[in-house]
């Protein structure tokens, strides 16, 4: 019998020229069943810690008044045997040659983008895939996306891929997560200036996730690797 997943993606510095090194895409997904229940979770979690289940938890927003709030959503990813991860990390933008390969960067990112997602998914079950609202052309992202992956996979009726829909990342608990996960992934990738001065909590985060998870985050897990998977893509 198919289960029904739902699938909630982010990216992190996937502009061509932004003068950052590495790229990230990533998703977390779990069993539609499971949904309400994990965001009540998370919800309770932001109340033990003072913070309305209103406001956005973001990488970008991690200082040390919250650290212990990003720490136990951390733990509580890896608690849940209902929640998946799965990113594919580009270390290396300035790599890309779109020339040689007759594509554009937006071409490049979608090939991307399902790279990431067939790692996911599965034959016999059935995907909602929800997108974090970027800017006004999500929806065009969506679309493009929409047909890249179908296409890839022969799933013309939609049968397998049931739909695929930007939503506002600090509208879904779980949205956030992601955010998190990736947001921590990138910064263990990245590649600083030598006068850089990196956020102590941030590293202390990267630790727990590296001690959470048994990896690095700097290089690809075995493609079976159903907790938290990553691969690194390398361009050729």
């Amino acid at each position: 019998m198919s289960e029904l997943y739902n699938v909630y993606c982010d990216e992190s510095c996937h502009l061509e020229h932004d003068g950052i090194n590495d790229m990230v895409l990533g998703a977390v997904w779990c069993n539609q069943r499971k949904i309400k229940k994990i965001n009540q979770e998370i919800c309770t979690i932001k109340g033990n810690h003072g913070v309305s289940p209103k406001a956005e938890l973001k990488w970008t927003k991690v200082s040390p008044v919250k650290r212990e709030l990003y720490m136990d959503m951390i733990k509580y990813f890896f608690d849940n045997t209902n929640l998946h991860f799965r990113c594919l990390v580009i270390p290396d933008k300035n790599a890309l040659n779109h020339n040689r390969f007759q594509q554009t960067h937006d071409d490049w990112y979608y090939k991307m983008y399902f790279d990431m997602l067939k790692g996911i998914f599965s034959p016999e079950d059935i995907y909602e895939i929800y997108i974090d609202i970027k800017d006004t052309h999500s929806n065009q992202k969506v679309k493009k996306l929409e047909e890249i992956s179908r296409n890839s996979i022969y799933d013309f009726n939609g049968e397998c891929i049931r739909r695929i829909q930007p939503i506002r990342s600090d509208e879904v608990q779980i949205m956030q997560l992601v955010d998190i996960l990736i947001g921590a992934v990138m910064y263990q990738n990245r590649v600083f200036p030598e006068e850089h001065q990196q956020s102590e909590t941030k590293l202390a985060l990267i630790e727990l996730l590296r001690e959470k998870s048994g990896y690095q985050l700097t290089k690809s897990t075995l493609l079976k690797e159903e907790k938290f998977n990553i691969f690194v893509w390398q361009a050729r």
